[in-house]
């Protein structure tokens, strides 16, 4: 399986997401923000960073980039696609996913390891965790609290498309504690939290964040 690993200006970490696809399994094949043409890949993720330097806002410019011209046909059409935090961000901007990622609380930039629990696993990314598993990840940012109007809370909640909740204190002042969030299909997913940074042991807190790149294997079997 090819998985793409999209590098925008400011983009912090494409290889550590390009690691873990490997780690997990597949081929990590790195696309560039300026080139639409995606390789064939199977897969694609928006990595962490400060994409064009976080002007405007996080994510706005990322939008209209050539490649993701290409990644939101492709993403509409079914294909799997994973936004870390800032690649969360670009997914919001480009209304793959409702919300946005304001501010932290406190308007504090946050680092540190972080609890989380997995509310949804028959999403592309997270089928290989037990239901309600708790896992522990980095996490880091600046603007990563999820807000969104009552009514697409209210739909996100109903619908089971919370991917992943907050374990404690609301480290950014999200709401519903809401860490992640899917599409209504499952292909797409916004991660606040890094699970790249928490492959193994040796690098990360925990080996936790793995089963976010093995599960896509598991979901494209037999498509």
């Amino acid at each position: 399986m090819k998985v793409g690993v999209v590098t925008f200006p400011g983009s912090l970490d494409d290889h550590d997401a390009a690691r873990a696809v490997v780690a997990a399994g597949a081929q990590a094949i790195s696309l560039w923000h300026a080139d639409s043409d995606l390789k064939q890949v199977d897969a694609v993720i928006l990595p962490g960073g400060f994409s064009y330097g976080d002007y405007l806002r996080c994510g706005a410019i990322s939008r209209f980039a050539p490649v993701m011209g290409s990644v939101i046909e492709r993403a509409n059409s079914g294909m799997p696609l994973l936004g870390i935090c800032n690649g969360f961000q670009i997914l919001c901007e480009s209304h793959l996913l409702p919300g946005a990622l304001t501010r932290n609380e406190g308007l504090h930039f946050l680092c540190k390891p972080q609890k989380i629990s997995i509310e949804n696993n028959s999403t592309a990314w997270t089928n290989g965790f037990a239901e309600n598993a708790q896992i522990l990840i980095p996490l880091k940012n600046g603007e990563g609290s999820f807000q969104c109007d009552d009514a697409t809370l209210t739909q996100l909640e109903g619908e089971g498309r919370v991917v992943a909740r907050y374990l404690g204190v609301n480290p950014n002042g999200s709401r519903n504690l809401i860490a992640g969030i899917s599409n209504a299909r499952g292909n797409i997913v916004g991660l606040m939290p890094h699970p790249e940074h928490a492959i193994d042991s040796l690098t990360g807190p925990s080996a936790d964040g793995l089963p976010f790149f093995t599960s896509l294997l598991t979901s494209m079997v037999g498509r």
